[in-house]
């Protein structure tokens, strides 16, 4: 059955719910760049290069999202029989944050800033565990590339416990890039990985940090773990080897915590 009869036998009551993090219409996409709400992705149907259409996609390019055009069938199939005018797009739950602004404010409250870099991180559970330990942890930031990576999405707040409230998260364009930078600001940074030379115990995670957690499939990609300054293990004992990305991640920002607080008692 074509998309068309599908659309004609659905009723209303028929009709699929949208997810909480799903707009679709063009209007409704339109305003929603034009107010600077964060949209993590927006899909344009083929074919479609009216006067509304190029309207969005200037809008997206000026406010950097992602565009990406796709075939007709797949909006259709997200939007479950609702109209949709071939515009789709995949908006935050809250707003992302300026890695600047998050730098700001440590320094407003006196603390050498903490930051936590997800390399390439593709798991919702994993992000959301994770935010739920920098809020715990007094992380003061977290930082996500933009492509390749989970943005936030309803399952990253749901998983997070109401911590993506709390802890700004920051997109980032270039991996490599933002980490130079931040080493030229005075940031050392530490990776995390099974195979790294030292323990977390042994290594210093106080002061203006970086903590690079890379992928749950692959880690570190080869050029971030180049730009560490030094790279972290955990300590095993068991058969297994090696750890959950947010369970390894939460065990560093929790070592951090206590070097952090032991400087200051």
């Amino acid at each position: 059955m074509d998309a068309r009869k599908r659309r004609a036998k659905l009723t209303r009551g028929e009709q699929n719910a949208l997810p909480d993090d799903v707009l679709i219409g063009r209007n409704a996409v339109a305003e929603a760049l034009k107010a600077g709400r964060s949209i993590n992705r927006l899909l344009l149907a083929g074919g479609d290069r009216d006067g509304s259409v190029a309207e969005i996609r200037a809008l997206a390019k000026e406010r950097g999202a992602i565009c990406q055009t796709v075939e007709r069938a797949k909006i259709e199939a997200i939007a479950g029989g609702l109209r949709h005018q071939g515009v789709l797009a995949y908006v935050a739950p809250v707003a992302y944050a300026e890695l600047d602004d998050i730098l700001a404010a440590a320094e407003e409250k006196g603390e050498p800033p903490f930051l936590l870099l997800l390399d390439e991180l593709e798991d919702p559970h994993n992000l959301g565990a994770l935010l739920r330990t920098a809020d715990a942890t007094g992380v003061h930031g977290v930082l996500i590339p933009k492509r390749r990576s989970v943005p936030l999405t309803a399952t990253v707040a749901k998983t997070s416990a109401g911590a993506v409230e709390y802890v700004p998260v920051a997109r980032i364009g270039n991996v490599a890039q933002t980490l130079k930078m931040l080493k030229e600001k005075g940031f050392w940074v530490a990776g995390a990985d099974m195979d790294g030379p030292a323990t977390c115990w042994e290594a210093d995670l106080t002061g203006a940090l970086v903590l690079v957690v890379g992928s749950e499939g692959h880690g570190m990609s080869r050029l971030t773990r180049e730009l560490c300054d030094f790279v972290v293990r955990m300590p095993m004992v068991g058969r297994i080897n090696s750890l959950n990305a947010s369970v390894a991640g939460s065990i560093l920002l929790y070592e951090s915590m206590r070097q952090r607080l032991a400087k200051k008692a």
